[in-house]
């Protein structure tokens, strides 16, 4: 068997790392359930969630990863828990479901980035978003994004995912700052910074049983947990490095970009509706997209720079994000089977597209896709990896935390209780109130 790669730099792996977590989580999905979920209230407890849940389970996969150096499948057998591998499939298998229905929004990224330069969607937003949000449009912008994810990743760990993620991260951030400083010159933004920064606690109160899971669920989703991304990440990072620091780096760095997105979309419609628009509130998963791109249209010429910038920083930062989720099966079948890396990326993709195809085809196909994901499989997933930490490995996690750190034992010791505590509550309830929420919807697609 070849030799194992591993990052080149602490720098690749944390960029690596925040190019995971920084996505279509940040960029599409946080705006849209800050809309959804009250503004400033759920972006409150989505930073209490990413500081008090997040940060303690990225710090546990990451233990988990290059305890065992391998994939976050085998990563468990390698420590001598074959019985958990359970937590590595089913993270494989969150990862790659999310996938599938995330490379058909990728693909309307870029078809959005198309339309910011040639003004297409200017004339009527909605009705370009209908035409190109299913049907085969849709699904060819689907396989072009797909492929491009395959692509990266065929080429490996050091010469494919580290080299484009250190070119993809910094410019996502670059971009967004410029995006953020546009919206703030822009006249009537001012009241879209109080609906977005000073949360009502009074609305908070009366939905805590709403928000709550979005939000837990949202922390999960914008830092790749529960998927083996992490786990899989980790694995190529060398000893001498700190855990602790990695983890808060990757944390606060996509905490303060998922931030900086709202920054940048919250005024903008603001700006151009006076208000959140009812439709990007509640219209699901797509109108977000009809709303801002509405805003670009009616800036003008001025529209298409700004709309053309946004989008493409929205492409990079998914494509980021693409890359880990199919690493974790490649990184897997290299491992386990000997297979080779460019036909196990290229053949995952295909089957992925082919999944997704009904997400492309129907957007209530990948409404459903996301609600699963979000209410069912990733809580579920974070649930038992926190579980393994907390009371099965314990001592060892401890152990490895500690290594290439001065993290005092007091201090590993108390990461290991607030796992078992307030970590694995936190998570239970949220996967209590996401499978309650499922019982209470609507029906499936095809019912």
């Amino acid at each position: 068997m070849a030799q194992r790669e591993t990052w080149t730099t602490r720098a690749g792996f944390i960029l690596a790392a925040v190019g995971s977590a920084v996505g279509l989580g940040n960029i599409w999905q946080f705006p849209f359930k800050t809309a959804t979920n009250g503004g400033a209230a759920f972006v409150f407890v989505y930073l209490l969630a990413a500081v008090l849940i997040g940060l303690p389970t990225i710090l546990g996969e990451f233990a988990i990863g290059r305890r065992a150096k391998l994939n976050a499948v085998e990563a468990f057998e390698q420590l001598n828990h074959p019985a958990w591998t359970v937590v590595g499939g089913l993270g494989l298998f969150t990862g790659l479901w999310i996938l599938s229905y995330y490379s058909v929004v990728g693909g309307w990224v870029i078809r959005y980035t198309i339309g910011s330069l040639t003004g297409g969607y200017f004339a009527d937003t909605a009705t370009y978003f209908g035409a190109v949000s299913t049907g085969v449009e849709a699904i060819a912008f689907h396989a072009l994004f797909m492929a491009l994810t395959a692509g990266i990743v065929a080429f490996g760990v050091e010469d494919g995912i580290e080299k484009a993620t250190k070119l993809m991260v910094p410019s996502v951030v670059l971009m967004l700052l410029g995006l953020g400083v546009y919206a703030f010159t822009l006249d009537g933004s001012g009241p879209a910074y109080g609906y977005y920064l000073s949360p009502d606690m009074g609305y908070l109160a009366n939905n805590l049983g709403s928000v709550v899971p979005f939000a837990v669920s949202q922390a999960f989703f914008s830092l790749s947990l529960g998927m083996g991304a992490m786990i899989t990440y980790a694995s190529y990072i060398d000893k001498d490095e700190s855990l602790p620091a990695d983890g808060g780096l990757v944390v606060g760095l996509n905490t303060a970009i998922g931030v900086l997105a709202g920054l940048v979309v919250i005024p903008l419609l603001f700006v151009q509706f006076g208000q959140v628009p009812e439709g990007a509130a509640g219209g699901g998963p797509g109108a977000l997209f009809v709303s801002v791109a509405q805003a670009f249209a009616n800036l003008g010429m001025a529209g298409r720079v700004v709309g053309a910038l946004f989008f493409f920083v929205v492409l990079i930062a998914a494509l980021s994000s693409a890359i880990s989720l199919l690493e974790v099966v490649t990184s897997y079948c290299v491992d386990k089977y000997g297979w080779n890396r460019k036909a196990t990326a290229f053949g995952f993709g295909g089957a992925l597209f082919l999944l997704g195809t009904l997400a492309a085809w129907d957007t209530a196909w990948l409404g459903w896709f996301d609600t699963l994901a979000y209410s069912v499989l990733l809580p579920a997933s974070v649930l038992l990896g926190v579980i393994f930490v907390g009371w099965v490995y314990g001592p060892e996690a401890i152990d490895e935390v500690q290594q290439g750190s001065n993290a005092d034992a007091m201090y590993a010791r108390l990461w290991v209780w607030w796992l078992r505590t307030v970590v694995f509550v936190g998570v239970f309830v949220t996967l209590y109130l996401g499978v309650t929420s499922i019982y209470a919807s609507p029906g499936l697609p095809f019912l």
